[in-house]
């Protein structure tokens, strides 16, 4: 199991990082690779590598709450746009995703399993609220600030991407988590 969780964070990392990825999606595109990191990779490198995800544990209602800050303020326009237009910004938001990740998967998945629960679901909620106003923003949110042409269509894409991706994966391990500690009372603290 450890192994295939490895090897399953190493290729989607490898994948968002090595593959091209063609300007023309470049919302969509930077929405996936934002999934990828908190809500794919994050989790299969906590249970790949548990030693990591007890150093990156900390409470799990205040890891979920330092992820929604960081989410949310990385998709602030002028934040967003510093990410688009300067590299040295991009490298320190996919940083920061990665990281955030890590710390609520290891604080949900390494502490008592109802605070866990709670965690990855206001995860899910927050992550719903995001993806939603993207999708449904009536003009692009963040072209002024990337320099670029507006693409609310792109940006659409990017909400619906997160709704896809972030909202399953958060809501279906809350609600595994929950019923862990449900059916093991023991287990839930």
């Amino acid at each position: 199991m450890r192994g295939l969780c490895i090897l399953g964070a190493a290729g989607l990392l490898a994948a968002i990082w090595l593959i091209p990825l063609p300007d023309t999606a470049r919302f969509p595109l930077h929405m996936l690779r934002h999934m990828v990191l908190v809500a794919l990779a994050a989790p299969l490198l906590v249970l790949g590598f548990p030693r990591l995800g007890r150093i990156f544990a900390m409470p799990a209602l205040l890891a979920a709450g330092l992820e929604f800050l960081l989410v949310w303020g990385w998709h602030l326009p002028a934040a967003h746009g510093a990410a688009y237009r300067l590299p040295g910004a991009f490298v320190l938001e996919q940083a920061t995703f990665l990281l955030a990740g890590l710390f609520v998967w290891a604080g949900c998945l390494h502490g008592p399993r109802l605070l866990g629960a709670a965690g990855l679901l206001l995860t899910s909620m927050h992550m719903t609220l995001l993806g939603a106003l993207l999708t449904l923003a009536p003009r692009d949110l963040y072209a002024s600030y990337c320099g670029t042409p507006p693409d609310p269509e792109g940006q659409a894409l990017g909400g619906m991407l997160m709704l896809a991706i972030g909202t399953p994966v958060y809501l279906l391990a809350g609600v595994a988590l929950a019923a862990s500690a449900l059916s093991q009372p023991e287990a839930a603290t």
